[in-house]
């Protein structure tokens, strides 16, 4: 738009020159819109958001990047989950953030030090293509009133007594897919080729209620006695227990034995990554600098979501995943669509058998 177009929109009320920044989000809008606020009152940049629904979390955003790919509308992605950042980073979707002897933007605005330049290698992309932050925790919820000892193992799902009393999200999108995933990847490493195969056969013999409405939805079944437990994650968890509902959880270990180190429950974390071909790329970098510093992990842990900090100390009040399993984001990643293949798989052949 020209100068004296600018003028003549601005007299009319239609010309908006406010820097801006366009972040698709799959984390919860709850946790993201008091983010965004504040990196607007902050940084003076507006944020235009655009997030998926419940039932479809991350893979609706991931399809759209992708789809938009040769006109990128979007600046950064927001995931909840860390598989679909990485698949996205491999096919290019998502770009360096790090330059080879260089800081990233932020730094030259005054911060005296990249956030995202120190980042831990553990907890990024070795390109700087997605950075890892505060994340959640998969987590068994249960009934108290009705089990009174849950699972303390993900295997002990397939345990007879747990026949038809099993809520879960579809394992296609979301937190479902990649931790199903990440059990593959796991016990493909550490205990032995077809015991994937093998547990998913046993949970698909009981019955478990697959659900469309998400994580959440699992919650709730279980609050309204459709489950006696589910598979969910630990923030739906904590937001139910703020509205009062008489549920629990349990952080279940992927491995048998207690002393094997990395061998707990599935740790979730947010990721974030600038989006290839930005069309707002310096207001893209500085929102990764701002959700990589320390006061959006204390913001991120503060909520009643409870997002455990990740590279960042915890304080006294903060949640924690003690030993979350040790597993590769590159391998979820890899082996998310054959594990949620073999679960349909599994189901399929349960049925057949009626």
């Amino acid at each position: 738009m020209t100068v004296s177009a600018c003028l003549f929109a601005l007299v009319a009320g239609g010309c908006d020159r406010t820097p801006s920044v366009t972040v698709y989000a799959s984390a919860d809008e709850s946790v993201a819109r008091p983010v965004f606020e504040r990196f607007e009152k902050e940084t003076g940049i507006r944020v235009d958001a655009k997030f998926d629904t419940e039932a479809t979390k991350t893979t609706e955003l991931a399809n759209t990047l992708r789809a938009e790919h040769d006109r990128p509308r979007a600046d950064v992605f927001w995931s909840n989950e860390q598989a679909a950042q990485v698949a996205l980073a491999a096919d290019g979707i998502t770009e360096p953030l790090l330059v080879a002897g260089a800081t990233s933007a932020a730094a030259t605005d005054g911060a005296p030090q990249s956030f995202a330049a120190q980042w831990p290698a553990a907890w990024r992309d070795s390109q700087g293509r997605w950075f890892a932050l505060a994340g959640r925790a998969r987590v068994i919820v249960y009934a108290p009133d009705r089990v009174p000892m849950p699972p303390s193992e993900w295997t002990g799902l397939i345990a007879p007594r747990w026949n038809g009393k099993i809520a879960m999200a579809d394992p296609r999108f979301g937190t479902t897919r990649s931790h199903l995933g990440a059990m593959k990847a796991y016990w493909d490493t550490y205990a032995m080729a077809g015991y994937y195969e093998a547990f998913i056969e046993g949970l698909a013999e009981n019955h478990p209620k697959v659900l469309t409405s998400g994580n959440s939805g699992v919650v709730d079944a279980v609050a309204r006695g459709e489950a006696d437990i589910g598979l969910t994650d630990s923030d739906d968890v904590f937001a139910a227990q703020a509205r009062g509902l008489k549920l629990a959880m349990v952080l279940p270990r992927h491995a048998h034995d207690a002393t094997n180190a990395g061998g707990g429950t599935y740790f979730i974390p947010n990721t974030v990554g600038v989006v290839s071909g930005a069309p707002h790329p310096a207001a893209a970098r500085k929102f990764v600098e701002f959700m990589l510093s320390p006061e959006t992990a204390r913001q991120l842990a503060e909520m009643p979501s409870k997002h455990a900090p990740l590279v960042y100390a915890a304080s006294g009040n903060d949640f924690v995943v003690p030993d979350p399993i040790l597993i590769d984001a590159r391998a979820v990643a890899a082996h998310s669509d054959e594990a949620v293949e073999s679960f349909f798989a599994a189901m399929r052949a349960v049925e057949e058998t009626k």
